[in-house]
């Protein structure tokens, strides 16, 4: 003889089983690394430095104007 399955469990199992296959083929498209992250983090802290030291006046001389 067959189990008998709550309808509504099973309902709910599927959903999550569901939810769970969308999560992991958007971690394998959009996911970065920890290392990547780290990467581009201190790339754009380089341009931003970069950027401020070559500035003619500094960000503060604007308010005195």
């Amino acid at each position: 003889m067959a189990d008998i399955v709550n309808l509504r469990q099973a309902r709910k199992q599927k959903a999550r089983d569901e939810k769970v296959r969308v999560a992991e083929q958007n971690r394998a498209l959009y996911g970065r690394s920890k290392a990547e992250k780290q990467r581009d983090r201190i790339v754009a802290d380089k341009a931003e430095n970069f950027v401020a030291g070559h500035r003619r006046e500094p960000s503060g001389a604007e308010d005195d104007q």
